[in-house]
């Protein structure tokens, strides 16, 4: 370790649509939702995080609550930015330090992602004092972080189910051989329980409401083991203008959700046709992993498995698993020096 050393720390970020995970010296140090509150006045940052999230839907005209990132990539330069440095700044270790060290840095981006959408996170990453930023492909990172060795020259599917975007790829050899990047996810099926609201019962609900709605009784299937309580849900009333209330069923939430979940797989059908005959024969073997925090969705795993006719498997805390495969990447940095995007 040379003198230097001292002054530069580690850090491993999983930059979601709708999550930030922070990972430092091997712990989570960060989990909070992408999103910032503003002062319209003097674009200054009131708030990061959980507090920001619960001003979402609720502020007046000087406060305005922005999601930095849209579809897995940089929307907002400025306000991203300043997230990730208030992010970094809260680190606990770090917050005791005189001076802020440069950082050596992890981060994942999706598997579709464009040059110019690679650049900005590069320069998001540098202008926070990060000194050398190496970028990982989500799926590749996932598959990592379930505890798949990569290295071998066998084929393994990943479906990684984020906030902006599903990343749908198969692994061998520690490189991607195909892969796909849709934008149906965590926030579509949110926006599709809000439209399905509106539509079929007149009430007008909010996002937070609706991704209540989601965790709490969300479904892909019509028929599960364990069914969730029906829910009541609060909101305004489109016809007379007055806030009413009414009681949901998984069963609704299903029709809700169901056009994206059939597109998902479709996605997933169209990947595992441009897999080469080898690679397949592994997949047959292996079967599916799902990662992302939308694979917790009930009966989603039975449902692909239906469709693909393969076994399917749901990592073990999938929210996470994106980021703990980033902080093994960190660890080794030289060990997976291959897998990093150039």
């Amino acid at each position: 370790m040379g003198f230097f050393d001292f002054f530069t720390e580690e850090i491993a970020i999983d930059l979601g649509t709708a999550n930030t995970l922070i990972i430092h010296n091997d712990k989570v140090v960060v989990d909070s939702p992408s999103i910032v509150a503003m002062d319209r006045r003097d674009n200054k940052i009131i708030a990061v995080g959980q507090e920001a999230n619960q001003m979402q839907g609720k502020t007046h005209e000087n406060i305005k609550t922005i999601r930095p990132l849209k579809d897995g990539v940089i929307a907002d330069f400025n306000a991203s930015e300043q997230m990730i440095s208030m992010f970094i700044k809260n680190i606990p270790s770090l917050k005791k330090r005189f001076f802020s060290p440069s950082l050596r840095m992890v981060i994942c981006i999706p598997s579709g992602i464009t040059e110019v959408e690679m650049r900005a996170v590069r320069e998001s990453a540098e202008r926070v004092n990060g000194k050398e930023v190496y970028l990982i492909h989500e799926p590749m990172a996932a598959a990592i972080g379930i505890g798949i060795d990569i290295m071998q020259p066998k084929g393994n599917m990943i479906v990684d189910i984020g906030g902006g975007t599903t990343e749908i790829a198969v692994i061998a050899l520690s490189g991607i051989v195909c892969d796909k990047s849709v934008k149906i996810a965590g926030d579509v099926f949110t926006n599709d329980i809000i439209y399905y609201m509106r539509t079929q019962h007149n009430l007008f609900i909010g996002e937070r409401t609706a991704e209540r709605v989601k965790i709490s009784i969300g479904s892909a299937t019509e028929e599960l083991e364990n069914p969730p309580d029906d829910m009541s849900i609060q909101g305004r009333d489109l016809l007379t203008g007055k806030p009413k209330e009414i009681i949901l069923s998984y069963r609704e939430i299903h029709k809700a959700l169901d056009k994206s979940i059939i597109r998902i797989e479709d996605s997933v059908m169209e990947t595992l046709s441009q897999t080469p005959p080898e690679l397949a024969a592994d997949i047959y073997n292996t079967g599916v992993y799902l990662a992302g925090g939308g694979s917790m969705l009930r009966g989603l795993d039975k449902r692909l498995s239906q469709k693909t006719e393969l076994p399917i498997f749901i990592a073990e805390d999938p929210l996470r698993a994106v980021v703990r495969g980033t902080g093994t990447v960190l660890k080794n940095i030289e060990r997976y020096k291959s897998v990093l995007v150039k």
